[in-house]
């Protein structure tokens, strides 16, 4: 706060309202500040219109919301100015001189936890309900240009937890002590600032949007979950293609940490492994990398020294496979308890790796014997260190002759371990407090393809092997977990059980006898009722808290499940499992719709097939059926007649259906336009009245009878997408092999109007007959309003990936302009009011979600200005809002 320091008159300041501060003459106490209707003021003014961050006197950090959470319950912080939008608060004036603090990355204010009025409780933001314990007095502290915050319900301050100074140390209530941890300094916010060079955010900057989810919750492959076993409730997750999280303990949900990395890196967004430091839990290691594939990327090791809120880079000489079979085992990345600067690195192809430098620097491990993928194909599945001291290391190995090796001496030399089990590949190995390591098996690499398995323990002071597995099927066992506070306590999963189903095995004795889980707990599915309440599939990720033996979590195809008291079936009780998935959102997107007036939005999906969302804020009550498709191609709607949709894909009763209502029901095609075909994309009339789908392979045929019958369209080749006019209902495009036909007969025929024109995607505009728009990749964007006989290239835009249309902004006619692409050299989102003649960038380098340009789904919204909808693969459907 810009206060004067000698009683001195400031300039005049124009504002909505001001304050009074400091009062001439009187003592130097806390002065409230009073509203007055004034622009000329002798003390401090409060922008009622703009952002500040709340700086702490005593640590020079600010007032921070956990992770960019827009969660309810998200605790309160103080952290390193970043000048991001969770650091940034609008005091909103309430009555009697109150304010309340609301952040301008979630629109919640700051209020204290439970309306306590306990002393040190603590602070988290809230939805407003208008409570006296959201509401705070703003009081100079004399003498200074700070303030102190005092709470109308519990009369106490906002203060710094301990005085502490480090990142991350909460903000409770307390009484009033006088201390600098409980004065704050108003910095108004000014321009956004950039990152810094090397380093890449996982929260924004204060940007033109705000960006979310659409709730699916989970939709997704969970490959690991790690906690650190120094911080209570420090936990992590890794994924096979949607990148890595932090558990949020007070919000009970996931905070991506990986939506900065961009199309250029897409392939970092697939997590192989995760490594939390055990004795400076700051500390956070991701392998990154998604395929091994020759036309995909080297990999990458992601290092953050803030548990993930920013992240530096090192690229690997080699590449890494997050979503490549065996994704499930691991952790493949491992840091040495006894000189945390040193980390072991296992790779699929290339051997183990080595850094000395907290993972600045890499280089192969000479001394480990396998330096290519082993036997499987898939190198190493996972690293384990003994405890801090013994210079123990042991590492698995796909490869069914040999799979598990050991080192005495920190690395330097390494035998195989005698008397190891054959003819199966380690999943995971896990050192208990007592010193004896348990191993799961399977006879594949998994998550798919699995038949068989087993569970072993090994005791390294006798050099005993003992088969422990609590069954035998036709399945094997990926999941295990130690309880670091009971070392008799091991908990494992089967993979591959499809009948009845995967189960969850416990032991407290060492694996002398297990309990299944399955039928002795409850799982609820209220939270994502999509998923069912069975155990799940693809249960690889296995993880017990090391400060609650009773919370466990455990990951699937799924998403997490997740357990305040799994420990119950020890005692003959039951345990509890709900989702435990919010806010990892992890659904690939292949298209989405908004129809005008209908539900907010409807999506295509892969593996997930769909969902109708009536908001965004809420979890779908399950996934479009009837057909339900485990893959949905492509969607669309009549635009004169919103309820009425279709949409294809497969992996259902039919590869095609229609709605009436909206999306609200669905009806399968009675048939298909070449029964051995699938998938593909499609079109419908303007009015509804036809449907042209043209299957993966195959010339588009059309229907005028929802899909009961079938006739080839003429003059169009295999694989033509065919685009509707959004205002001609006779009137179809397509864009194929650089030339632009048009039909006005219903989609029967198809004649070329336009040659010479680059490939890429067709946009039709809502409303206006004939006006198109191509999306040409590096060619631009193009523009025709002459139904595509001609077209003109857009200046200002560099390359255009995808496009999509919203309402117009008030005042203008035209429909707003979304486009995935590049602008004055930047890569990104953006919005344009005018035609595409200006462009806003509207996402952030922060919000950035791999190659969505690849996926190509991007939708405003018909009926809020500014909203927009963009798809991804691996982190769901995203929307943005004008902040």
């Amino acid at each position: 706060m810009n206060n004067p320091t000698n009683g001195g008159r400031r300039g005049r300041h124009r504002r909505r309202w001001t304050a009074t501060g400091l009062l001439l003459g009187v003592p130097a106490v806390l002065v409230p500040y009073l509203l007055v209707a004034q622009e000329d003021s002798q003390a401090a003014t409060v922008d009622g219109d703009a952002y500040y961050r709340l700086v702490s006197v005593r640590s020079g950090k600010v007032l921070d919301v956990d992770g960019f959470s827009t969660a309810d319950g998200t605790r309160i912080q103080q952290w390193t100015d970043q000048n991001t939008a969770n650091q940034q608060w609008k005091l909103r004036p309430t009555r009697d001189g109150y304010y309340e603090l609301v952040n301008r990355n979630s629109g919640k204010v700051l209020g204290t936890a439970g309306d306590s009025t306990a002393r040190a409780a603590a602070t988290e933001q809230q939805a407003d309900t208008s409570s006296t314990s959201q509401e705070w007095k703003i009081d100079e502290v004399s003498g200074s240009d700070a303030v102190t915050f005092t709470s109308r319900r519990s009369g106490q301050l906002l203060d710094v937890s301990k005085g502490s100074q480090a990142d991350g140390a909460a903000v409770i209530q307390y009484p009033a002590t006088g201390s600098a941890n409980q004065e704050w300094k108003l910095v108004k916010t000014a321009d956004t600032r950039a990152a810094g060079a090397g380093t890449a955010r996982t929260t924004a900057a204060a940007g033109p949007y705000v960006w979310k989810n659409a709730q699916v919750v989970g939709g997704g492959y969970v490959t690991g979950l790690v906690f650190n076993q120094r911080e209570k409730g420090l936990l992590y997750a890794r994924t096979d293609m949607g990148g890595a999280y932090r558990w949020d303990t007070g919000a009970e949900q996931w905070i991506p940490l990986t939506d900065w990395i961009g199309e250029k890196d897409w392939n970092l967004l697939g997590i192989d492994a995760v490594a939390t430091d055990p004795v400076d839990p700051k500390r956070l290691y991701l392998s990154a990398g998604t395929y091994t594939n020759e036309w995909a990327g080297n990999g990458a090791i992601l290092r953050s020294t803030d548990r993930g809120r920013t992240f530096k880079r090192t690229d690997l000489p080699f590449k890494v496979g997050g979503n490549e079979d065996g994704r499930g085992a691991g952790e493949r990345l491992a840091i040495n308890p006894a000189d945390n600067g040193t980390l072991l690195l296992g790779t699929r192809k290339n051997g183990l790796w080595r850094s000395s430098d907290h993972g600045v620097t890499w280089r192969q491990l000479s001394s480990f014997p396998v330096k290519d993928g082993a036997g499987s194909g898939a190198g190493i599945s996972f690293v384990t260190y003994g405890p801090a001291g013994s210079k123990t290391i042991y590492v698995g190995v796909n490869d069914r002759s040999t799979s598990l090796y050991r080192s005495t001496d920190g690395g330097s030399t390494w035998q195989a371990v005698s008397g190891q089990p054959t003819g199966q590949l380690p999943q995971h190995g896990v050192l208990s407090g007592d010193g004896s390591l348990y191993l799961t098996y399977t006879d594949n690499l998994g998550p798919n393809g699995v038949t068989a398995g087993s569970v072993w323990k090994y005791t390294p002071g006798s050099g005993t092997w003992k088969n422990i597995s609590p069954s035998k099927g036709d399945y094997g066992f990926s999941g295990l977990a130690v309880d670091p506070r009971k070392p008799s306590t091991v908990m494992v999963t089967t993979l591959g059980r499809w009948w009845p189903e995967d189960e969850i095995y416990r032991t407290t004795d060492g694996g002398a006898t297990w309990k299944a889980l399955a039928d002795k707990s409850v799982r609820s599915a209220s939270a994502a009722p999509y998923v069912g309440t069975h155990t799940g599939h693809w249960m690889t990720a296995l993880a017990i808290d090391p400060f609650n033996s009773g919370h466990v979590l455990y990951g699937t195809g799924n998403g997490i499940l997740r357990s305040k008291d799994a420990g119950a079936s020890d005692t003959g009780g039951t345990s509890h499992w709900s989702m435990g998935a919010r806010g990892l959102e992890e659904t690939s997107l292949l298209d989405a719709i908004a129809p005008p007036g209908g539900a907010t939005v409807i999506t295509s999906m892969g593996d997930q097939g769909g969902f109708r969302h009536d908001s965004l804020t809420k979890v779908p009550s399950g996934r479009l059926s009837n057909p339900m498709m485990t893959n949905s191609t492509d969607i669309d709607f009549a635009q004169s007649k919103p309820s009425t949709m279709v949409r294809v894909g497969r992996g259902g009763a039919q590869d095609g259906a229609y709605s009436t209502d909206g999306g609200r029901s669905w009806n399968g095609f009675k048939a298909e336009p070449v029964a051995s075909a699938q998938d593909g994309h499609v079109a419908l009339a303007a009015d509804g009245s036809t449907i042209v789908w043209t299957q993966a392979g195959q010339a588009p045929y059309r229907s005028t009878d929802n899909g009961a019958s079938w006739s080839r369209v003429s003059g169009l080749g295999n694989d033509a997408v065919v685009v509707a006019d959004r205002s001609s209902a006779r009137t179809f495009y397509s864009l194929s092999g650089g030339t632009l036909h048009a039909s006005t007969d219903g989609g029967a025929t198809f004649t070329a109007r336009a040659g010479n024109l680059p490939s890429g995607r067709l946009t039709a505009v809502p409303g206006i007959a004939g006006d198109l728009w191509i999306s040409g990749s590096g060619k631009g964007l193009l523009h025709s309003t002459d139904g595509g006989r001609t077209f003109t290239t857009l200046k200002t835009v560099q390359s255009a990936s995808a496009l999509g249309f919203g309402k117009a902004e008030p005042g203008t006619k035209y429909q707003a302009l979304y486009l995935i692409g590049t602008v004055k050299d930047v890569t990104g989102v953006f919005r344009s009011t005018d035609k595409g003649a200006t462009w806003l960038r509207v996402n952030d380098n922060a919000h950035q979600w791999g190659a969505i340009g690849g996926v190509g789904v991007i939708t405003g919204d018909p009926d809020t200005f500014g909203r927009v909808y963009v798809g991804t693969n691996g982190r769901g459907l995203q929307y943005g809002d004008p902040s």
